[in-house]
């Protein structure tokens, strides 16, 4: 049976994300690109998280409301009407005893609100504003003045400025941090930081509207021991390769220096992609976290979910996350921990056999075990009952389970949403109210008899990413999961159903990186295919004892990292994993 006691998260959150009504009008800046469409999804992105008066609060963009949790594990939702829906990345920070609230605006001028008891729905607005901004982060400072910083643009930079009483402006804005592609891979924009050059019409378009340059967006302050961490985001939310780099400073409006230590969070590999645009916050044990926004970007660009990963900062004052498994299930130990902890559990079901009672054209069920929450299994129909059947073609040790459903083909079940805005090229509406996501979850060692460890038909539960943690290690070489009512009576749809153990055999032999720059940004690696291996994780830093960066990939033996900082130097290892653990690499310079 599943553990509903336990303290394990595997990212994405598995969080009731509130699903978005979109219609696009096929228009941009004038022009007929395309036939009008309509989607509907799951959004959430932008996660401002703090601690408040023994809970953590969590500010999602498009969520019309927000979550609370007392242990960072187990997340409520409450739904307000008091703050505006539709502002993207919206900002909670803690103000003289007191969470302050703001989002964004490119036009109008966007206000600030205050809660003394966000479960009591108190959120007041304290003043309307008094200029537009965008993607904005609030600090309070140790001798208790106040800063904001924003910033979401390709041409212009992040800007600081401190704020009055009345949260007004004192004195003008100070350019802060602005792109540098030159000197910094990891903005180049692009999956892998490879521009692809537009293909058709709407391509090209799209490319005109969006520009060449990177998003620096998502600012984020830290102080810590008389040091100011600026965080920002680049170089798109689009991309596997959206990051959260930072510079640091003596005071909180600078001189800012860059880090070369960026980007500090950063997720381009593994089953979802991802780490820009977040938070970072210490919990009551005094470990440090970081929550950041995950793509997905197939129904919407603007599709997307919340990741949250240890972080920390080392002697030498260097921010860090360990992001080397970052999807794969992990503890939340209820007091200090180490960071670097590995996860407990390997992936047993990476393309294993797998059968379904069904599937939609273009849906196989291959695609739920690939290891890519943008593919996805889909039942051919919308009747419950439809089911997905892992074999992991021998008995293993299963842990956990974790079920990830995808948006298939929503737009045409839903209802209209029925408030909502016009952004000019679609129209947005927001669901206010959860969907129930039926699952009924078995495990069996033969095939004909079944265990079940999770059943919720008819709990109206709303878990997209449920992790199921079984009270127990069970044998089992087959997994089976069926879908009852689905969001919006749609068709049961998996884009990764992952089995979590461990397997019998011995963790992979070692691999040893052969590594060579090819230009001032980006470096070549290339090692042999360990024995036993189903991936491998390549981790690589200024320092070889701080190979704080991470690349998770599968079945791959090569990699292009363009994502370095000009005439840096380098150290890499790649490490590789398996059902039977981890196999540590030699750490080697990178020439």
């Amino acid at each position: 049976m599943a553990n509903s006691a336990h303290r394990t998260i595997c990212n994405p959150l598995d969080l009731p994300y509130r699903y978005q009504d979109i219609r696009f009008k096929g228009v941009v800046r004038g022009m007929k690109i395309s036939e009008p469409r309509r989607s509907v999804h799951r959004e959430g992105a932008d996660p401002s998280i703090v601690p408040y008066r023994g809970r953590y609060y969590m500010f999602v963009s498009k969520s019309a409301g927000f979550w609370h949790s007392e242990d960072l594990v187990r997340w409520e939702y409450r739904p307000t009407s008091r703050l505006p829906a539709h502002d993207y990345a919206p900002d909670v920070r803690e103000v003289n005893g007191a969470l302050y609230i703001s989002a964004s605006r490119k036009e109008d001028n966007c206000p600030f609100f205050r809660s003394d008891d966000p479960l009591a729905d108190d959120f007041t607005e304290v003043t309307p504003g008094t200029f537009p901004f965008w993607d904005p982060g609030l600090f309070q400072d140790t001798d208790n003045s106040v800063y904001l910083y924003w910033g979401c643009d390709n041409k212009t930079p992040l800007y600081g400025v401190r704020l009055g009483e009345d949260f007004a402006p004192i004195g003008d804005p100070v350019p802060l941090i602005s792109s540098d592609v030159e000197n910094r891979g990891w903005e180049q924009l692009g999956d892998d930081h490879v521009v692809v050059e537009p293909r058709t019409e709407v391509e090209r378009l799209v490319a005109l509207s969006r520009g060449t340059t990177p998003y620096i967006e998502g600012a984020w302050m830290t102080e810590r021991e008389g040091t100011y961490y600026l965080q920002y985001a680049a170089p798109g939310t689009q991309f596997n390769t959206y990051a959260d780099g930072y510079c640091t400073a003596s005071s909180p409006l600078g001189p800012f220096t860059y880090s070369p230590d960026s980007p500090f969070s950063s997720k381009p590999g593994g089953f979802i992609t991802g780490a820009g645009h977040g938070s970072t916050f210490q919990d009551r044990h005094g470990n440090w976290w970081h929550a950041a926004t995950m793509r997905i970007s197939v129904n919407d660009v603007f599709e997307r979910r919340v990741g949250l990963f240890p972080a920390g900062f080392d002697d030498d004052g260097v921010l860090f996350c360990n992001q080397n498994f970052a999807d794969y299930p992990m503890a939340v130990p209820d007091g200090p921990f180490d960071p670097w902890t590995p996860p407990p559990w390997m992936l047993l079901s990476y393309k294993t056999e797998v059968t379904a009672s069904s599937s939609a054209p273009g849906h196989d069920p291959a695609r739920a075990v690939d290891e890519d929450i943008r593919t996805w299994w889909a039942a051919a129909t919308t009747e419950p009952g439809a089911s997905l059947t892992v074999d992991l073609g021998a008995s293993k040790t299963v842990h956990a389970v974790q079920v990830n459903l995808a948006d298939h083909e929503l737009g045409a079940t839903a209802p209209d949403a029925r408030d909502g805005v016009d952004i000019g090229h679609s129209w947005r509406g927001i669901y206010t109210t959860h969907q129930a996501t039926e699952l009924l979850v078995e495990l069996s060692d033969d095939g004909q008899v079944w265990s079940v460890v999770r059943d919720s038909r008819g709990k109206d539960e709303d878990t997209p990413h449920a992790c199921v943690v079984l009270d127990g290690p069970e044998r089992a070489r087959f997994v089976r999961v069926t879908g009852g009512r689905m969001p919006f009576d749609g068709a049961f749809a998996v884009s990764g159903l992952r089995v979590f153990g461990t397997g019998d055999g011995p963790a992979p032999a070692a691999t040893r990186v052969r590594a060579g720059r090819v230009d001032r940004r980006t470096a070549h690696l290339e090692w042999d295919a360990a024995e036993g291996a189903i991936g491998y994780t390549v981790r690589y830093g200024r320092h070889p004892q701080k190979l704080y960066h991470s690349w998770q990939v599968y079945e791959r033996t090569e990699l292009d990292l363009r994502s370095l900082n000009a005439d840096v130097p380098y150290w890499v290892a790649v490490d590789a994993f398996g059902e039977g653990g981890i196999t540590t690499g030699e750490t080697v310079p990178v020439h």
